[in-house]
């Protein structure tokens, strides 16, 4: 690494760093994504496009591509389960680096479905890091080069320092979740609590008690029983405040129907009074 690459390194790296510490926002966090894998594009020699794969339950998405082509392969190595970045999930080196020299020659052998659509969109050799970011979410960083034989131990170096700052990236954003879910099941656990000690006259501890024994004998997670809770309530509160609207209704309807036809068949005539005679359309008799 020439003197110059090495302080464009830094610099990007830097840059990285800082938008790592302004991140504010799930957009925010795609943004910073997108700007790691172009900085790992821009820095490491030979790459001309990159992307995330990123792992979740068994389903494998393509995240923060340089190119809709690259969109596009990622996903493919999802639908055939095969690929490099398929590789770097499940079967990394002990660096968690899958060097990939040339996809029209042996490396086709290793991918034999996945390595002619990489060649006709144009790409003959590939860096795939792994992403250690633990928890159920697996993730690679993939680079890709349209001419063979470019990655050396320098660019693998180079890619692995930016693939360490998307993996703590992204392993952040996977705690920032797991703590907003975890604020949303003490949420609605206080809310059901709220409702058995309101309907029982039972304390805090009693009611939280409640909410155990149900969701043991039921086998049901706590949290859902406590969700399922809130929404009969919800659900009691809307039909009957539903009921009291339509009563509303009936009666302002009902009132202004009677005002508008009366019994007798003539606007403004209370019920079992007679219209007065000049409403009858009768002329008056002379005196």
């Amino acid at each position: 690494m020439h003197p110059g690459q090495a302080e464009q390194l830094v610099v990007a790296l830097r840059r990285a760093a800082q938008s790592l510490v302004r991140q504010r926002s799930i957009r925010d966090l795609q943004l910073t994504l997108s700007g790691i894998v172009a900085a790992a594009v821009d820095t490491v020699p030979g790459a001309t496009a990159g992307g995330l794969s990123v792992s979740e339950d068994g389903i494998v998405d393509s995240r923060n591509p340089t190119s809709r082509g690259i969109s596009e392969l990622d996903r493919l190595q999802g639908e055939l389960h095969e690929g490099p970045c398929i590789t770097a999930l499940e079967e990394p080196a002990d660096d968690g680096v899958v060097l990939v020299e040339d996809l029209a020659g042996d490396d086709a052998e290793r991918w034999p479905r996945f390595a002619p659509a990489a060649v006709d969109a144009g790409f003959r050799s590939m860096l795939s890091i792994q992403l250690a970011t633990g928890g159920q979410l697996r993730a690679a960083l993939n680079l890709y080069a349209a001419q063979p034989r470019v990655f050396d131990g320098e660019a693998r170096v180079t890619a692995g320092l930016f693939a360490l700052q998307a993996a703590m990236l992204l392993h952040g954003s996977e705690q920032a979740a797991h703590l907003g879910r975890a604020v949303d099941s003490r949420d609605v656990i206080g809310q059901a609590k709220g409702i058995l000690m309101e309907r029982f006259g039972v304390d805090e501890t009693e009611a939280f008690q409640m909410l155990v024994e149900s969701s043991q004998s039921t086998n049901i997670k706590l949290v859902d029983v406590a969700r399922w809770l809130a929404g009969e309530a919800n659900r009691r509160h809307a039909r009957r405040d539903g009921d009291v609207t339509t009563g509303a209704r009936g009666v302002i309807g009902g009132t202004e129907h009677a005002e508008q036809t009366g019994s007798a068949g003539h606007a403004g005539v209370p019920e079992g009074r007679a219209a007065p005679d000049d409403a009858k359309g009768e002329d008056p008799q002379p005196a």
